[in-house]
């Protein structure tokens, strides 16, 4: 991979493991600037690793410690023995500019990243005979962001590792050092889904005119205006005008029909108006209208985000409206593609995606008018790829009489534990959904 000698610096390295056996408060700054694989030379690593293992035991750090272990481990020799160890001690005079050195060492292996993934996507360039110009860019582009955010792609986790990491979120979880995840925004949801996790792909689905659109939108408000969570909508069912007097309406409560007449905004609307419109000057909430929006276009506008202002949350209107540019065998083929991609998207950036998607007409079919799972329209694998399904059914947009103003979001789906049907207000007229009262009891 390198036909030269790769960017790197003995002296710092040595700098760095000389004060981390010289002050255990130079161990904790050091670690979190950097880890093994920063280090270019393989003894360097294993010397780190060594420091670091005792560290995490909360045993005393110093060079005798440190041979020790690396005997025990069988690791000593190949290090250049305790003499070794003893250098690097005396290379520093002192522990205080540990953290100065360790930047130097990051900065080496971030320029040999930098090579590494440059090579890799020459290679891919050659390699590509016969594939798609976009999917050999996606790939590229997922390199250049792996490597920006200093990810190292790992095969496989021993399970003791990977156990340890979930005793150790739910112990934070409990002591609400963590956020439980992103908020929807209603009380009920929220309790069975612990707020949508990173990483799930979440379908948010119904027939026309049922409200999903208002429900996604609802989940974005929910978490950047109000849990200061940065959020994007990619609508490609409505423009950015006709999103923005949604959210307008629903924070505010004038109704979506006054803000299209002028007459119908008082001075003491105006005032809130512009009240709101202060308000929002900060808010993390980016909306994105362009027209016939590639999945490309969607990956590479969610890592930039994700590497700028911290992404947070996903939200695609709709996924039945997105193109991917080149010819397939069906329309059906080409959604599988849309869900598994987002759903990789989700993994990739460890935020939760929110996919809006249409219901075929089995609904219409039934009696009670209820979807279900099997109704997701053109593609069975959105079911498969979802970790969370939501389907919204409204009685009263098919008899006015019945339980009108209501809403069922049915969470057909549910990964990881059980599934529910969540009754909430309808409030057509300001664009959103609302919990119901504590006390409510479903009408038979």
């Amino acid at each position: 991979m390198f036909d030269r000698v790769p960017p790197h610096d003995d002296d710092a390295e040595m700098a760095v493991l000389g004060g981390m056996l010289m002050s255990k408060d130079a161990i904790g700054e050091v670690s979190q600037t950097i880890d093994s694989a920063d280090f270019y030379q393989p003894k360097h690593q294993t010397i780190y690793n060594a420091i670091i293992d005792l560290f995490s035991a909360s045993q005393p750090v110093d060079v005798v410690l440190v041979a020790n272990q690396l005997l025990s481990d069988g690791n000593l020799d190949k290090v250049g023995g305790a003499d070794y160890l003893h250098s690097l001690v005396a290379s520093v005079p002192t522990a205080a500019n540990a953290l100065y050195y360790a930047e130097i060492v990051h900065q080496r292996a971030i320029l040999r990243n930098v090579i590494a993934a440059g090579t890799k996507i020459a290679q891919l360039g050659y390699s590509a005979e016969g594939s798609q110009a976009e999917d050999v860019v996606n790939l590229a582009q997922s390199e250049i962001y792996e490597m920006s955010m200093g990810k190292v792609r790992q095969d496989y986790s021993a399970i003791g590792p990977v156990v340890h990491d979930a005793l150790d979120q739910l112990d934070k979880l409990q002591q609400g050092l963590v956020n439980k995840g992103v908020p929807t925004g209603f009380r009920d949801i929220d309790d069975v889904t612990q707020g949508l996790q990173p990483g799930q792909m979440v379908v948010v689905a119904g027939r026309p005119a049922m409200g999903k659109s208002t429900l996604g939108i609802d989940f974005a408000r929910a978490a950047a205006l109000h849990h200061n969570m940065t959020s994007v909508v990619f609508s490609l069912e409505m423009s950015k005008v006709e999103l923005a007097q949604r959210i307008i309406s629903a924070e505010t409560n004038i109704p979506m029909a006054a803000l299209r007449r002028a007459d119908d905004i008082t001075p003491e609307r105006w005032n809130t108006l512009n009240q709101f419109w202060t308000k929002m000057q900060n808010a993390p909430l980016f909306i994105d209208d362009s027209p016939n929006m590639s999945l490309m276009e969607i990956r590479a506008k969610c890592r930039r985000l994700k590497q700028t202002n911290d992404l947070k949350l996903v939200v695609i209107d709709y996924l039945q409206l997105m193109t991917s540019g080149k010819a397939v065998e069906s329309r059906q083929q080409e959604v599988s593609e849309f869900s598994r991609a987002l759903k990789l998207l989700a993994k990739e950036l460890e935020v939760p995606v929110v996919a809006l998607s249409q219901l075929n007409r089995g609904p219409e079919m039934r009696n009670d008018k209820k979807p279900q799972l099997s109704d997701l329209r053109e593609s069975g694998s959105i079911e498969q790829d979802a970790d969370v399904v939501f389907l919204v059914h409204r009685p009263d947009f098919y008899d006015k009489e019945d339980r009108p103003g209501e809403a069922d979001i049915i969470m057909a789906k549910h990964r990881n534990g059980p599934t529910e049907t969540f009754h909430l207000a309808f409030l057509g007229a300001t664009s959103k959904f609302k919990d119901m009262p504590q006390d409510y009891n479903q009408g038979v």
